[in-house]
């Protein structure tokens, strides 16, 4: 066979692979909008938002691969939750689960007879059992407070035998319960760089008020001041700018060194600044995101952000400063 009919069969069972999985994400779709799924994801989001302990994911095989990436979902999104491997749970891990705690199981078949250890414990300790299975009939579902009714779809594999879509769907619906979970409990911005300090996600969710300068750092001169006092006080910091500032430290004006030298070959340096400085400075708050104000920044053409809270001069941010966060 030659290199081009391989790379035709190839890129066509790639593209029927894709169909199939596109297929059993429409059914899907059908079974929570039409059928008793979406119901039980309702009964699944009220036990998982007001249980006081954990969420403990468990499965075998792809689906405690997948079971796993959605415990991990889950805390980053700042949903207590952990992953309890089915096979080790009946050799000692079943201390894992505690009274206050929810059980959530991944089995595709409902038989797979390593969770049943699992789902014995949360009978006698009456803790809470949700099973994501596409059989509610089988021994899983039926052990199930909360049944998650899968649909049947196909696999993509020839034979219809590896789970391919049926990883995809519990996947997908991992990440919805997730995501209604964010929504549950308000999760923020700020919530979230909490969980995710480091790469980066914690540099895109930086704050102007973690990066800006501030005190004897920042720039400014009062309402009173010179041209001259200006440009000293400019020539002092590093930001090619002053803020001008009234008796009460609130930001009345900005003036740059560019305000400068447009002036300085037709305007006494004895002038007041309030002649020249700009009455409408562009500026920032603390709790911005820094990617936030580079968005400002490249708007309205400027290089530098005065940052303000009531009106009062707090602290100044330099395009130089975000983009040496990598934003």
């Amino acid at each position: 066979m030659n290199k081009e009919v391989v790379l035709r069969i190839n890129g066509s069972s790639i593209l029927k692979t894709i169909d199939i999985q596109l297929e059993g994400m429409v059914e899907l779709r059908e079974a929570i909008e039409h059928g008793p799924l979406g119901a039980a994801l309702d009964r699944a989001v009220d036990v998982f938002g007001h249980t006081k302990g954990r969420i403990i994911l468990t499965g075998m095989g792809k689906s405690g691969h997948v079971a796993r990436k959605i415990a991990a979902t889950m805390r980053s999104t700042g949903t207590a939750a952990l992953y309890l491997h089915a096979a080790e749970a009946s050799h000692g891990d079943l201390g894992i689960i505690g009274s206050d705690d929810v059980v959530f199981a991944l089995t595709w078949s409902g038989e797979t007879r390593e969770l049943s250890d699992i789902f014995d414990f949360c009978r006698l300790y009456n803790v809470p059992l949700i099973v994501a299975t596409a059989y509610p009939e089988s021994k899983a579902g039926k052990a199930a407070d909360i049944c998650l009714a899968l649909p049947l779809a196909r696999e993509a594999c020839p034979n219809e035998l590896a789970p391919t879509t049926s990883t995809t769907l519990q996947v997908v619906l991992g990440d919805a319960l997730a995501m209604a979970m964010i929504e549950a409990r308000g999760f923020s911005h700020g919530d979230f760089r909490v969980f995710h300090p480091g790469g980066r996600l914690g540099t895109i969710l930086s704050t102007v008020g973690e990066v800006m300068g501030t005190g004897n750092a920042v720039p400014s001169v009062p309402r009173q001041a010179s041209l001259v006092d200006a440009t000293i006080e400019m020539n002092r910091k590093r930001y090619g700018c002053t803020a001008v500032v009234d008796d009460e430290g609130k930001l009345v004006g900005a003036f740059t060194d560019g305000d400068l030298r447009r002036c300085i070959a037709s305007h006494d340096l004895q002038d007041g600044i309030a002649k020249h400085m700009s009455h409408t400075p562009v500026t920032a708050c603390a709790d911005m995101l820094c990617s936030e104000a580079l968005e400002l920044m490249n708007k309205h053409a400027v290089s530098v952000l005065f940052v303000t809270d009531a009106e009062r001069l707090i602290g100044i941010i330099h395009i130089h400063d975000i983009v040496r966060l990598g934003v």
